[in-house]
């Protein structure tokens, strides 16, 4: 046999391995996506090799065709079995391009599955995390647990269900006693208790909301709604204390201006 026949047989036996090579290469290319893109690398080039074999086989073979050597019938028989072995080399080509095509698309999927995961794990550690809240002018920071039991008593509120808002905010403050929403959770409570005519309760409510938070925006309010009560219960004496001290304290307030007008009614 010719030199010329020997060597690009020898490079084709040397393709086939490769091609098993890579073959045994992207079944194991699974692991993680720095592997798996590496993997779609390393195949791509083999597919380019291989495909330059094919196309130096080929050549290879129209110019033995052609020559004067083309009648001895070894070389013929060399010819065929090359022909053969290029045919073989053809469909394992394909069949490792399509394995190529089949591990970018697995290798894609991958990634969204990864980032579906990531997004569902985020959205998680969200619902744990502190939520930073402004109401009423004042910043303070909850967990979501007290902001959904908060809106919740709103609500409630909203639906104009005193009764109903009354338990709600009374199992707020049992359940969140430090929680920057307290101020506002005593102030809709008392009003709660006041919709219902329970003014005891309504009064205890906003005089905890003045006490405990002397600067609250709402404690004009709340002292408004205390002296309501104090008259309600037939106590105007403590209505009108109440009335006077929130007029020198808050005397720009609406609740003053709401105030001054009720001082009048109770003389």
């Amino acid at each position: 046999m010719s030199t010329a026949l020997t060597t690009p047989r020898t490079a084709l036996k040397s393709a086939l391995v490769a091609l098993a090579l890579a073959t045994t290469a992207s079944a194991q290319a699974f692991f993680s996506d720095d592997e798996a893109r590496k993997a779609i690398l390393d195949l791509r080039q083999r597919v380019e090799q291989l495909r330059v074999q094919v196309d130096e086989s080929r050549q290879l073979i129209e110019r033995l065709n052609t020559g004067d050597t083309e009648a001895q019938a070894t070389q013929r028989r060399n010819v065929l079995e090359l022909s053969n072995q290029i045919e073989q080399l053809r469909a394992e080509l394909a069949r490792l391009r399509g394995q190529n095509e089949q591990l970018a698309r697995d290798l894609a999927e991958v990634q969204r599955t990864q980032k579906d995961v990531q997004a569902g794990v985020n959205e998680r550690l969200r619902q744990f995390e502190p939520i930073k809240v402004e109401m009423d002018g004042q910043e303070f920071v909850v967990q979501p647990a007290e902001q959904k039991d908060f809106d919740a008593a709103v609500d409630i509120m909203r639906k104009a269900d005193f009764a109903g808002a009354a338990q709600a905010f009374a199992g707020f403050l049992r359940r969140h006693t430090e929680s920057g929403y307290t101020p506002m959770a005593l102030y809709w409570l008392g009003n709660a208790h006041y919709a219902v005519r329970a003014y005891k309760e309504a009064l205890d409510a906003h005089t905890k909301l003045v006490a405990q938070f002397p600067n609250h925006p709402r404690k004009p309010e709340a002292m408004l709604a205390m002296a309501n009560s104090h008259a309600e219960l037939k106590d105007n004496r403590a209505a009108r204390r109440v009335l006077e001290q929130l007029i020198a304290a808050h005397p720009q307030s609406e609740a003053a201006v709401a105030a001054r007008e009720r001082l009048v009614r109770l003389r």
